[in-house]
Formats: structure tokens, sequence, C-alpha cells
């Protein structure tokens, strides 16, 4: 499917660490006919570390510092955005997400998260290393929903799945029926 004018621009994607952005994002570019850019890739090119090197050894205040710049710099248009997951924490990106084009938050429960977390490398979480990861969720989880223009709910869907909703979800009059054949 070529991005018709009835498909966003530009459409962001936040949620908990582990809740599929970077996977539902590359599906729902391929669907849209739009680029994708993961911020947390653009973020260790601009560190020259890993999320988690950061944390370890600058702070989780410094990572976020680090998101918001690399976030306020990354072009917009005519991209699927996978956020990571501390996005919400600042409200000039979280701003500057919201007048480029839908946000969408993808909901996930805390036991699911913490399996998929878990079972992942160490993720560099933007969160004082005092917090569980059931205290960032709680912490979190309200941010998501203020700043979300549309909420998925994405725990049992596959991620091609999730993706197809997302696009019928922001998407004016549902979605061609090629889905992109």
């Amino acid at each position: 499917m070529q991005n018709s004018s009835a498909t966003p621009r530009t459409i962001s994607l936040i949620g908990m660490p582990g809740a599929g952005k970077s996977t539902v994002g590359v599906l729902l570019a391929k669907l849209a006919g739009l680029d994708f850019s993961d911020t947390d890739l653009g973020i260790q090119r601009r560190a020259g570390a890993t999320l988690q090197e950061i944390v370890d050894t600058q702070g989780h205040l410094a990572l976020r510092a680090l998101e918001e710049a690399v976030l306020l710099s990354t072009p917009l248009e005519n991209s699927v955005i996978a956020t990571g997951g501390s996005v919400v924490y600042s409200s000039a990106i979280m701003q500057r997400l919201r007048a480029a084009g839908p946000v969408i938050y993808l909901q996930v429960d805390l036991e699911t998260l913490s399996l998929r977390v878990a079972a992942a490398p160490p993720r560099g979480i933007a969160s004082d290393s005092a917090h569980s990861f059931a205290d960032v969720y709680r912490e979190r989880t309200p941010l998501y929903e203020r700043y979300a223009s549309h909420i998925i709910a994405c725990a049992d869907g596959d991620p091609q799945q999730t993706a197809l909703h997302i696009l019928q979800r922001v998407t004016p009059g549902g979605l061609p029926t090629d889905h992109g054949r």
C-alpha cells in the first residue's frame, strides 16, 4: 500500500519496554508505505554506547536527556517512530510527536511485559535503579494514557495483526483492500 493522503504522514509508538514498539513499528511502516525510525538506535549511535551502558556509566537522567535531544532533532515526516519507553517524561518531545501525527500507546499488561523483558538482554531502562519494573510501569502508565491519541491493547495479538489494527484506527474510512499485498 502506498502512503495515501488518508494515511497519516507520521505515526509514533509509545509504551513500556517489551511492548513491541520496534517489532510492530517495522511492520506498520511497511503496511503504511512509511519510513521506520527506532529512536533507541539513534540514541545508541549518538552516544556510541548501548542504552544499558549509558545508564550504567552516566545514569538514567543522562539517558533521558540524550533521548530528548535525539527526538527533538529526528526527522519525523513520512515515518513510523518507535520511541524509547521513557519518552513520556519529556513534554517537549510529546508535543512534537502529537503535532506530527497520531501517537499510539501499545498497551500490554505488567505480567506479559515482565516475561518479555526478563527473556531479553538488559534494556537500559531510564529509571531510578531503586525502582522495580512494576514501579516504572505504575509510574508511566498514566503518562502513556495521557499522551496517546489511540490506545491499542496488544498483549495477546501478533505484531502483524497489531500493525493492521493500528493502521485501521488511524486511517479515515479504513484500509484499502489490498493491505500491502
